[in-house]
């Protein structure tokens, strides 16, 4: 079968400066990433070391201020470097979109005191950071979370357990929302909680059906004592934060979907083209034919619906509906197009020989994490039609 290497993506692109970088970004995709994917994924190592590396090139921090070691860079720009590399390896893309995530309550809510203190090892000093929002009893219903955090003195006492951490017992910093009034979402407050606190722990990693390379796990906090110069935001602020952290955030996990996607497409594409059957290449026949180019109708489609969300973003504009929009159409996309390249390939797509099996299996995370696609749906109709009535 003869080897066809998938074209890349013609993006547009706003500036030669992000051009430079996205042919940086497809170089350590294709050099330092791709090629121990499948590898480190079947034996759950994850890659420390391409996290240094994406640290030192200045890829951690690209969506954020250069004042503290970021790179400037607007979200239409951030969103395809994450879709690069969750191209290569979905681990990769998809803990670079966590790791802005758990930074962004700082960047955008911390003190100038706060964000100069910490921001620049965060975006340019090796750190990897995690995002604690959902709880055993309260994953869709965040506003209802357990976790306490009660005032002593100039310190903040925590005490609770986190469920579902990307980066779970590995990250260097948390940033934790933790219930210090009333209940409801009034009453809860973010903190940026180091990863080696004495009193914070992280049970096993899960057991996962996919992202086997990317440690989730529950994260315990047994009396965890922190400054109140770690507190971010206004008390009371916390819960306003994270929903806010979560639009941006649903943008990034689109754009891991739609690269995924993307991926899972340029392998059946290669297969269709080199497999030959009845005297010809498979891509010959007008029902895979057809099915290739509903994937790739969905891929380009996808991937204009994230961008034109991150343009409003960029533009200050409101931008809520279109993330959960991105997020929903984007993940579902990913699970289709993965499902149809499984097809593509037949029994060999089946077989962990082909890397379209372990998409398939990656794939469907994507429609759960950040928000359940029937969360977006939600949030969508309610823009859409106004707020239920009851």
């Amino acid at each position: 079968m003869p080897d066809r290497a998938p074209q890349p993506v013609d993006r547009q692109l706003p500036t030669d400066e992000a051009r430079d970088l996205i042919s940086l970004v497809r170089d350590i995709a294709q050099h330092e990433i791709a090629p121990k994917a499948a590898e480190e994924e079947d034996a759950g190592r994850f890659p420390r070391d391409v996290f240094t590396l994406l640290s030192r090139s200045g890829l951690l921090g690209l969506p954020y201020d250069s004042e503290y070691g970021g790179g400037d860079q607007p979200y239409e720009v951030y969103l395809q470097v994450l879709e690069e590399l969750a191209a290569a390896r979905l681990t990769v893309g998809l803990g670079l979109s966590v790791h802005s995530l758990a930074t962004y309550g700082l960047a955008a809510y911390g003190t100038k005191e706060q964000r100069a203190e910490h921001l620049p090892a965060i975006l340019g000093g090796g750190l990897l950071g995690a995002y604690a929002l959902s709880e055993p009893a309260s994953g869709s219903d965040a506003a209802s979370l357990r976790t306490k955090a009660v005032r002593e003195g100039d310190e903040w006492v925590i005490t609770g357990t986190k469920s579902w951490i990307t980066h779970g017992g590995i990250a260097d910093f948390y940033t934790v929302m933790a219930r210090t009034g009333e209940e409801g979402p009034r009453g809860i407050t973010a903190f940026l909680v180091p990863g080696d606190a004495e009193g914070l722990s992280a049970a096993a990693p899960e057991k996962k059906m996919g992202l086997k390379g990317s440690p989730t796990a529950q994260v315990h906090l047994d009396g965890v004592r922190v400054p109140d110069t770690r507190r971010l935001g206004e008390e009371g602020q916390g819960f306003t934060i994270a929903l806010a952290a979560l639009d941006s955030g649903r943008l990034g996990i689109a754009a891991c979907a739609i690269g995924l996607a993307q991926a899972a497409l340029d392998e059946a594409v290669a297969y269709a083209t080199g497999r030959r059957q009845f005297g010809r290449p498979i891509a010959d026949f007008q029902g895979l034919r057809f099915m290739l180019a509903d994937m790739a109708t969905q891929i380009e489609a996808g991937r204009s619906l994230y961008l034109t969300a991150a343009r409003l973003r960029d533009a200050g504009r409101p931008f809520a509906r279109q993330a959960a929009m991105a997020k929903m159409f984007c993940t579902d996309a990913a699970m289709k197009v993965t499902t149809d390249a499984v097809q593509v390939l037949g029994g060999y797509g089946y077989t962990a020989d082909f890397p379209v099996e372990r998409y398939l299996r990656e794939a469907k995370v994507l429609q759960i994490v950040e928000g359940t696609n029937q969360i977006q749906r939600m949030v969508i109709a309610r823009h859409v039609a106004g707020p239920e009535t009851r």
